[in-house]
């Protein structure tokens, strides 16, 4: 296993971020020049933490399925850090993985993200504005996903107020209102933007799934290939929605979401070239 934890901070001159990888080490056979896709987990939290049920246990599963997985610590709130660099964080993340494919035996055409809540937020954030990374940081960064995967995301801000305030509290006050408005991910989207698969759930009362169907609306608008999985039952926040990981749910919400992440990856596959 290739198991590292990467300071974005140093590495990018950045103020934070940290990029962990849960990776097989390939590959197995010297003759092969064999690689995987890899996947970029990014946990939700409000902008206020990083969620570790959605992290690990996230990237297991996707390695579980075929991907080299790598796992966004990004600054919130508390660390007293102001937007973009939650954006930057996780273009530096990407630029990573692309620039040292070969060290984790990663094909970099094939790099994804997968999003949860405020995560999903910050996935469709890269999804929508990638082309200005290079105004924001001076320089580019290879940052397009590949496709994204964004589970029960927050897409707009009457869909999750809190995650907004989060974002936006260490702005100064009369930028903070203008920033909230202009960071409504439904109407960033453009024929730039990379396809994505979406789930929510219909019980959702956190984030409800109003958030995901803006945003698929605004992908057909524009053209741009989705797949969108609105479950009858579960509440917010399941992660994998295995009973192990989601134990403090209804059995009925996580058994009726359980088959995301192989729809999930059966949908990142449209995009892969290596046959696994």
């Amino acid at each position: 296993m290739i198991c590292k934890t990467l300071d974005l901070g140093k590495e990018y001159g950045l103020k934070g971020g940290k990029l962990s990888s849960l990776c097989i080490d390939m590959p197995f056979d010297q003759k092969m020049d064999w690689k995987r896709p890899a996947v970029i987990v990014v946990p939700g939290g409000g902008y206020g933490m990083c969620s570790k049920r959605e992290a690990e246990t996230v990237a297991a599963a996707f390695l579980a399925r075929g991907f080299q997985t790598f796992i966004l610590t990004y600054t919130t709130v508390n660390d007293g850090v102001a937007y973009p660099e939650q954006l930057l964080e996780l273009a530096a993340a990407f630029d990573y993985v692309r620039k040292n494919a070969e060290e984790y035996s990663v094909n970099p055409e094939e790099v994804f993200a997968v999003g949860f809540s405020a995560g999903g937020h910050l996935v469709a954030n890269i999804s929508c504005e990638h082309m200005r990374i290079e105004e924001l940081y001076g320089k580019p960064l290879d940052c397009k996903p590949t496709a994204v995967g964004l589970s029960y995301p927050v897409i707009y801000n009457v869909g999750h107020i809190g995650s907004y305030i989060n974002l936006t509290a260490n702005l100064p006050e009369e930028e903070r209102e203008a920033l909230i408005n202009r960071l409504c991910m439904d109407e960033l989207v453009t024929q730039d933007t990379p396809p994505a698969f979406i789930w929510s759930t219909f019980e959702d009362s956190v984030v409800t799934c109003e958030n995901a169907l803006r945003y698929a609306t605004a992908l057909k608008k524009a053209n741009v290939r989705f797949a969108l999985h609105i479950y009858p039952f579960g509440e917010h926040g399941l992660s994998t929605s295995d009973r192990e990981i989601s134990c403090m749910y209804s059995e009925e919400g996580t058994a009726c979401a359980n088959g995301w992440v192989d729809e999930c990856c059966k949908f990142f596959r449209i995009y892969v070239q290596e046959p696994y």
